[in-house]
């Protein structure tokens, strides 16, 4: 998956993450669609931080991204904690984005 800082920076291009449920489905649909662990996620602001999640059978792992999709830092969060991390700050105050995933269909080149 491209990472999330290289997507069009046109408000359009991001979906906006609802609820906090949401992210677990997410996060699914993205491994789902293109075989890849994770989702990336980006908190809208000056500085548009980037984060990528991944599913863990105790809760998550957040990895916070550079601008070339690079780890700068890794928490493992239990779920009760996941909801005081500033992913879910952003999500309160509708400022938590993801990129669409592309379907197979588009990925692949395929038309209808």
């Amino acid at each position: 998956m491209n990472h999330i800082a290289r997507t069009p920076s046109h408000p359009a291009a991001l979906l906006t993450v609802q609820a906090l449920g949401d992210i677990e489905y997410l996060v699914k649909e993205s491994e789902v669609l293109t075989g890849q662990a994770g989702r990336s996620f980006v908190i809208a602001g000056a500085d548009r931080l980037s984060y990528r999640v991944h599913l863990h059978p105790l809760g998550f792992k957040v990895e916070r991204l550079d601008e070339s999709g690079d780890v700068l830092n890794c928490q493992h969060l239990l779920p009760w904690e996941f909801a005081q991390h500033s992913l879910a700050q952003a999500l309160a105050c509708g400022q938590l984005f993801t990129a669409p995933v592309p379907r197979a269909s588009a990925a692949s080149g395929a038309t209808a």
